[in-house]
């Protein structure tokens, strides 16, 4: 009997920072690069700044590095949006997570969809733990994935680890009160976890 290895992939999008991390132990953050406006000259900080047609340019961009850079793992985890998030961007952040989903089901890939809470659960052990704790948690327990301290990656390390827990290949050990978060994911039906194990 020989194990079947799965690459899991862990997403947690956002316009100027999409955290991606792979089970192969790699980890890359993805967003928007200010750029001068061709009417203007100047340079926008925030991709909601440009004019409509530009951040259009500038959303499909993001969406189409994320979406190579992932490739095609047998699984991704990826964060569900916060609706009670405040600030900008809500549209445009909206429309990129609904563009990711689309894309990788479209190309069959099997996604999984953690809410934020469980992230931070499966992490830190409290749902509501900041993104500094989570940032140390990855860190301590999944040292082998560099963040930099960069609370993206952090996150979409976890939401990694989550996926290769669920599939029974887990990347590292976490106490049992942690892994109730993967019982607040939704999973894809069409992947058995079971088929993680000996093939």
């Amino acid at each position: 009997m020989t194990l079947k290895l799965k690459t899991v992939v862990g997403l947690d999008p956002s316009l100027t920072g999409t955290g991606i991390a792979s089970s192969l132990g790699w980890c890359e953050v993805i967003g928007y690069t200010p750029r001068p406006n061709p009417l203007t000259g100047k340079r926008e900080d925030h991709i909601t700044k440009l004019p409509h047609r530009e951040r259009m340019a500038a959303m499909r961009d993001v969406r189409n590095r994320v979406v190579t850079t992932i490739g095609c793992p047998d699984l991704v985890v990826m964060e569900l949006p916060a609706p009670s998030r405040s600030g900008g961007g809500a549209h445009e952040r909206a429309w990129l997570w609904w563009e990711l989903y689309y894309t990788l089901t479209g190309g069959y890939v099997p996604v999984a969809l953690m809410p934020n809470n469980g992230r931070a659960l499966y992490a830190t052990g409290k749902g509501n733990a900041s993104k500094t704790a989570v940032v140390d948690a990855v860190a301590r327990r999944w040292p082998q994935w560099t963040t930099e301290g960069n609370d993206n990656a952090a996150d979409a390390v976890v939401l990694m680890a989550a996926g290769k827990d669920w599939l029974k290949q887990s990347v590292g050990s976490v106490p049992q009160t942690h892994r109730k978060a993967l019982e607040k994911t939704i999973w894809p039906e069409f992947l058995d976890a079971e088929e993680g194990e000996a093939a």
